[in-house]
């Protein structure tokens, strides 16, 4: 059953997160709190890992995801749900691009689709950022279209430096901006690893 769970609660995840990866975030988020497999928490801490390995980060957080429930066999299955879609889809719009491809309604509902993902991928960051950096979280409220803030605790003061040095690094300072990003992938996580030893 727990198979079964994982593949129909991925395949929704695959079908639906336009956008990319990141707009896996929210369906992560929901499927951690109506199934109780991992805390918003255990989510920061698989989205770190997922960014940080290769491949697509929609995949590594379904195989992380289903092997934290399941083990192996569970990664495979939640792997398969969320992929699943994603190749029907493909598989469809090949065969009938010709076709659509000057459609006006076609054209136009891609056009919603932009602002929609768009929506998706900030609310992901807004949420991360607040989780990491803030020490915070929002939580839905029933009967509201807005969420409000909870404190979970401190402000993470290490974590904003350590932001604020990257973002400073990556787009101002011209000899490390051509730098690779797993070069500071790789020394955030030395950072981190510090920090941790240190207490901090």
């Amino acid at each position: 059953m727990t198979y079964l769970r994982l593949f129909y609660e991925f395949f929704k995840t695959g079908l639906f997160a336009i956008g990319g990866g990141m707009a896996t975030l929210p369906f992560l988020k929901d499927i951690g709190a109506s199934t109780g497999w991992y805390t918003y928490s255990d989510l920061l801490n698989m989205l770190a890992v997922s960014e940080s390995t290769p491949g697509p980060i929609g995949i590594n957080m379904a195989t992380y995801v289903g092997f934290t429930v399941a083990g192996v066999p569970g990664a495979i299955v939640s792997t398969l749900g969320e992929v699943t879609p994603s190749i029907i889809i493909i598989l469809i719009i090949a065969a009938l691009l010709k076709n659509f491809r000057d459609n006006r309604y076609v054209n136009m509902a891609f056009y919603g689709l932009r602002p929609a993902s768009s929506g998706l991928i900030g609310g992901a960051c807004v949420a991360v950022v607040l989780q990491v950096l803030l020490g915070s979280q929002i939580l839905t409220v029933e009967g509201s279209l807005l969420g409000r803030f909870q404190a979970d605790g401190g402000i993470n003061y290490p974590g904003i430096v350590l932001a604020g040095i990257l973002l400073v690094l990556t787009n101002v300072v011209k000899p490390t901006k051509k730098l690779h990003p797993i070069v500071f992938i790789l020394a955030s996580a030395v950072v981190g690893v510090l920090f941790r030893f240190a207490g901090v």
